[in-house]
C-alpha cells in the first residue's frame, strides 16, 4: 500500500472515532440543558427596597446628688474634765465613808465624779449638718430607627416582553441578562 493512502486512512480512522466517540456527548449537552449566551436587556425601572433597621447607642447619664451628713464636733478633746472630776468624786466620797466602806465610797465618787464631767464635756459639743456631695451615674440604652436600601426591584424589557427581578444593586440602564435556547421535546 502507499504510504500517503495509508496515512490519510490512518487520520480518516481516528477521526470518523473521535466524532464517533464525542457527538453522543454533545447532542446530549445541548439538547438538554441547551445553549446560553449573555446579553443586555435595558432597565424600565429600579424602584429601592427600604427596611426599618434599629440602632443602639449606650448612654450613660451623670448628676449630682446631695444629703445631709451629721457630724458630731467637740469643743475640746481633752481628758482634764474627767480626771478632775474623779479626783473630786475621790475626795468626796472619802469623807462620808467609814472604816471598810470608805473605800468603796472613794470609789464610787471618784467613778460617779468622772461620769458627771464627762457629760458635762460633751454638752459643748457641736451637731454639724453639711451636704455631702456624691456624684451619680446611670447607663441605659438610646434606640433609633432608619430606613436603608436592603435592594432593588427591577423591571426590565427583554426582546420586548417585560420580566422582574430583585438586585442587591441599582443596575443603571442597562442590565445583563443570560439566555437560555432549549429545544422543546
Amino acid at each position: 500500500m502507499n504510504k500517503p493512502i495509508a496515512l490519510i486512512s490512518l487520520l480518516l480512522s481516528l477521526g470518523i472515532a473521535g466524532c464517533a466517540s464525542a457527538s453522543p456527548r454533545w447532542e446530549k449537552s445541548h439538547h438538554r440543558e441547551g445553549h446560553s449566551y449573555v446579553d443586555s436587556a435595558r432597565v424600565i425601572s429600579a424602584r429601592p427596597i427600604y427596611e426599618t433597621v434599629r440602632v443602639r447607642h449606650p448612654e450613660e447619664r451623670c448628676w449630682d446628688d446631695y444629703d445631709d451628713a451629721y457630724s458630731v464636733r467637740h469643743e475640746h478633746e481633752s481628758y482634764t474634765a474627767p480626771l478632775v472630776g474623779a479626783i473630786v468624786g475621790g475626795v468626796v466620797g472619802n469623807q462620808f465613808g467609814r472604816g471598810s466602806g470608805k473605800t468603796a465610797l472613794t470609789v464610787a465618787g471618784g467613778l460617779l465624779g468622772a461620769s458627771i464631767a464627762n457629760d458635762l464635756r460633751h454638752d459643748g459639743t457641736l451637731a454639724d449638718y453639711r451636704p455631702r456631695h456624691r456624684r451619680r451615674c446611670e447607663s441605659f440604652e438610646r434606640v433609633s430607627e432608619r430606613e436603608e436600601i436592603v435592594g432593588y426591584r427591577v423591571k426590565y424589557r427583554y426582546k420586548g416582553r417585560i420580566f422582574h427581578t430583585r438586585m442587591d444593586h441599582d443596575p443603571g440602564d442597562r442590565i445583563r441578562v443570560r439566555v437560555t435556547v432549549r429545544p422543546i421535546e
